[in-house]
């Protein structure tokens, strides 16, 4: 049996009059979540990350998707139109199959061809994905979080069968449980099949004559869930770290979707990141910078103290080893950079700012900012 596809614009999550934008935005947000490196030796991610990227190789190409509008799979199929024909034409009275075609439109969410196609088949459930906002602290050295999901779960009153208790549903006459019916119609250029959704079962292969009256026979209902959600040290704004099987439960016993939790980090009063390292800009006095100090400089596991070497001057920056952001992907730390900038005084008082003057004109030299400069040189006379 062929390989069963997912519609492309399913796989994308878009619709399909989706611009070229809203294709490559959903690819690289998709892309981001499903990498191989946030999943190591997950198959199901690796798989779904070949997907993603199989689609957005179809979808922005306008040719290809073009083909893949009107003709599904079969269009962006190497082999598709080879011989000079399509494989669906046969000679004389040929016959021309549109199984394939009605399948990238209706089967399309199932893959392969109408005669492939189960409806009761096993399906996997959605994927949900939620915002999660944390502090500063808790991005950087992980926390755990309580997280309120509404999700479709498995009815617990029919196990997920849509029948009420102790009924079974009938399987479809008209199409024999394959949800499809297939119509032939004769024209002068030959005889023509095409597939469709059967109208008795509405492509569901089965009739539930008495629904259950929790699901309405839909076998899943809605309910709202409290999730505890590991977050890992050190995960940046805008990544995403996802839950395996928390998402919708599956159809026709079919595993679950998954929980993708994006987080955004609000800003902190004092500091700033850049992957695992930490900025902090630092006032010191006049007197600090120019005699030195030891000085308390605030980190994300409390003050420290740190030498400011004599005549340090303003906007330096220093360097404090492991006093960054956790590694998310191994073990160490970054590091926290200082800049301090010399703050000014104000307010003085008469003594002080005589103090100031005389301080000043005792300094062996004065600072001349053009001294050597183009501004500097004079014209002889």
């Amino acid at each position: 049996m062929a390989e069963q596809k997912r519609d492309y614009y399913e796989v994308l999550g878009v619709s399909r009059d989706s611009s070229e934008a809203d294709i490559k935005k959903a690819y690289r947000r998709l892309a981001k979540e499903n990498h191989p490196d946030l999943h190591p030796g997950d198959k199901e991610a690796e798989a779904r990350f070949k997907e993603i990227n199989e689609a957005y190789e179809v979808l922005s190409n306008s040719d290809k998707r073009a083909r893949y509008d009107q003709f599904g799979h079969a269009g962006v199929d190497p082999n598709f139109g080879a011989g000079g024909g399509y494989s669906g034409f046969t000679g004389g009275g040929f016959d021309f199959d549109l199984g394939s075609i009605f399948d990238s439109f209706f089967g399309g969410a199932a893959g392969g061809n109408a005669g492939n196609y189960n409806p009761n088949a096993p399906r996997r459930g959605d994927n949900i994905r939620i915002a999660l906002t944390l502090t500063f602290e808790e991005a950087a050295f992980g926390c755990t979080k309580k997280i309120k999901v509404s999700r479709m779960e498995t009815c617990p009153d029919c196990n997920g069968s849509g029948c009420e208790h102790g009924t079974t549903a009938e399987i479809c006459s008209n199409c024999n449980g394959s949800g499809v019916v297939r119509t032939q119609q004769r024209t002068p250029f030959g005889v023509m099949s095409s597939t469709s959704p059967c109208p008795k079962c509405g492509g569901k292969g089965k009739i539930i004559h008495s629904p259950c009256k929790t699901c309405r026979g839909s076998g899943r209902i809605k309910r709202e869930r409290t999730i505890s959600a590991n977050i890992p040290a050190g995960i940046d704004d805008d990544q995403t770290i996802s839950l395996r099987g928390q998402g919708n439960a599956g159809i026709n016993g079919g595993p679950s979707g998954d929980l993708y939790i994006t987080v955004s980090i609000k800003k902190h009063e004092y500091f700033t990141r850049e992957g695992t390292s930490v900025f902090y800009r630092m006032p010191i006095s006049f007197v600090d910078a120019a005699l030195g100090a030891e000085v308390e400089v605030p980190t994300l596991n409390g003050k420290v103290k740190y030498k400011i070497p004599e005549g340090t001057q303003s906007e330096t920056t220093f360097r404090l080893r492991g006093s960054g952001i956790p590694n998310m992907y191994g073990s160490g730390r970054g590091d926290q950079f200082v800049t301090v900038y010399v703050e000014t005084p104000k307010n003085l008082s008469s003594e002080q700012k005589d103090m100031l003057r005389q301080f000043g004109e005792s300094l062996s030299h004065k600072s001349d900012p053009f001294a050597g400069g183009i501004f500097g040189k004079r014209k002889r006379k």
